[in-house]
């Protein structure tokens, strides 16, 4: 505690003494070696000696290469990222629209998880200090690290009764990423978090450059093949000449119990705040406009918004595409009369600013065609628990002489 005090002669405005008193309030003894003869603590303990040694061991064969063992979960505990692994249900929403569209099953879950929005890695995963967040709680607060994504989306593939892992590598757009690998009758399929999008492993365009490791429910490996680009990369992990596991297959604790819920609760987005929040988005992209645009005066079309307002909800069930518009007869008219220039711009939604630089930085403002009229068109699609997909669709407009 801190005493304040002052010598009795001296004035209350003269300086006083300050002094530090340690009251004792008791203590105890927790002797360590009782923990110890807990058989589930202690199989804990070496479960986690193992494997740090065992990753110690596999960035000794390659220093470069990502690998992840054990994490901390919310309460500071550190556990195996085995136990991240579970079957979960994906939103109800979805599943019904799967009912009428099987082919898109796994598409539509992954466009989902696409749309929840990013945290940054502040960490070094080499430091050992990684916090993973559960599934249920990256949708309660809208929000997680590449991982949490990949551990969300292979939960879901498991729920729907797909062979999914989840996969540490290297991006040539990302840096470190996790993807979800999902083997399929004759080909494995690799599966991007961030954006939605599915590779074949001999997909020249993937932007994976490096399978670094896998890990589900019961064990993680390691990748100590020599080449480990994805289309010269053997998945089958069972290969011990291929992979490295961490644990034996004949371990008692390879299926340790999951941090996940039984199953996750979603909550209704509210369908009026969506619409004030799409309409606000429009009017303050307009007000910039014209602030981005002082010297020359800000036209805008009206016929073309209007057009474009009906393009964007169908791009984002996937039931169209600007060029299959272009036959229809009101476009084709103002096609006619207009050079149009523009695309529509997705993203998760985030805040109002992200949507502001993504619009600034197309440059489509920056038009000096002196007679120049622009088109703007929001349109946000809602999905559970205030999970949104923000569509802005902007176009300039130059009229044919």
């Amino acid at each position: 505690m801190m005493i304040e005090k002052h010598e009795v002669q001296c004035l209350k405005s003269c300086s006083g003494h300050s002094y530090i008193r340690k009251n004792w309030l008791g203590s105890i003894i927790f002797p360590f070696s009782a923990l110890l003869q807990q058989s589930e603590f202690s199989d804990q303990i070496d479960v986690l000696q193992r494997a740090q040694i065992f990753k110690k061991n596999c960035k000794a064969i390659f220093p470069n290469r990502r690998i992840i063992t054990a994490v901390f979960n919310e309460e500071g505990k550190q556990i195996l990222v085995t136990r991240y692994i579970k079957a979960l249900n994906p939103p109800r929403q979805l599943l019904d629209i799967l009912l009428h569209d099987s082919s898109a099953t796994l598409d539509i879950i992954s466009r989902f998880v696409s749309l929840i929005p990013f945290m940054p890695d502040t960490l070094d995963e080499n430091d050992g200090f990684d916090i993973w967040l559960t599934s249920e709680r990256c949708i309660s607060l809208a929000v997680g690290n590449k991982e949490e994504h990949a551990i969300l989306l292979c939960n879901f593939f498991l729920y729907l009764g797909k062979k999914a892992l989840v996969l540490l590598g290297t991006s040539v757009l990302e840096g470190p990423v996790a993807y979800v690998l999902t083997q399929e009758t004759d080909k494995y399929l690799l599966w991007n978090p961030s954006t939605g999008q599915c590779h074949k492993q001999f997909d020249p365009f993937c932007p994976l450059q490096s399978v670094d490791c896998l890990f589900d429910d019961r064990n993680v490996w390691f990748n100590i093949q020599q080449n480990n680009m994805p289309m010269a990369v053997h998945f089958d992990y069972s290969k011990e000449s291929f992979w490295k596991r961490l644990l034996p297959n004949n371990f008692q604790e390879t299926k340790a119990q999951s941090i996940q819920p039984e199953e996750i609760t979603y909550t209704d987005t509210n369908k009026s705040i969506v619409e004030d929040l799409k309409n606000r988005i429009e009017r303050t992209l307009k007000c910039k406009m014209m602030g981005w645009r002082p010297q020359h005066p800000t036209r805008w079309n009206r016929q073309c918004s209007s057009i474009l307002r009906q393009i964007l909800p169908k791009l984002e069930v996937g039931k169209g595409s600007f060029a299959s518009y272009e036959k229809e007869s009101e476009f084709e008219r103002l096609l006619q009369l207009y050079w149009v220039v523009g695309f529509p711009i997705q993203m998760p939604y985030t805040d109002l600013q992200s949507v502001i630089d993504a619009v600034y930085q197309t440059g489509i403002h920056s038009s000096e065609f002196p007679q120049a009229e622009f088109a703007l068109a929001v349109y946000i699609h809602s999905y559970p628990s205030n999970i949104l997909s923000v569509w802005v669709y902007l176009a300039s407009l130059a009229r044919y002489k």
